[in-house]
């Protein structure tokens, strides 16, 4: 089973953006359904947006029209860009494969990257 690493996270001023990045290892990434999610200190890991293997993205109400999922299979890569940053969005960003296309619940995940960390300030 392939190893996820994210990148790209940063402090950020509010309104500014950021793209974080999810790169697979192993073989088979265009097969993948996958997924952002989030945790910030003191909250539950909640779900921001997902691609289907088929490139279809689906966003989570916080996510929507803020936040862009895409992918770029050739890289075996995942991208979530995020524009228009609120102090609210500062948390760790986890990339994550889905066992199914539009899975939302954690728990529907089965491979994890270690996360990045991203920091709006006022």
């Amino acid at each position: 089973q392939g190893r996820l690493v994210e990148s790209g996270g940063g402090l950020v001023q509010a309104g500014g953006s950021l793209r974080l990045s999810c790169t697979a290892s192993g073989p088979d990434f265009s097969l993948y359904n996958m997924g952002w999610f989030r945790q910030a200190p003191g909250k539950e890991r909640e779900f921001v947006a997902g691609i289907s293997a088929s490139d279809s993205p689906y966003y989570a109400d916080l996510a929507t029209g803020r936040f862009t999922v895409s992918r770029y299979n050739a890289k075996s890569t995942v991208y979530l860009q995020l524009n228009r940053l609120k102090l609210e969005d500062t948390a760790v960003y986890y990339c994550a494969r889905a066992t199914y296309s539009g899975a939302t619940a954690s728990g529907n995940y089965d491979t994890w990257g270690q996360g990045t960390q991203v920091t709006v300030s006022s």
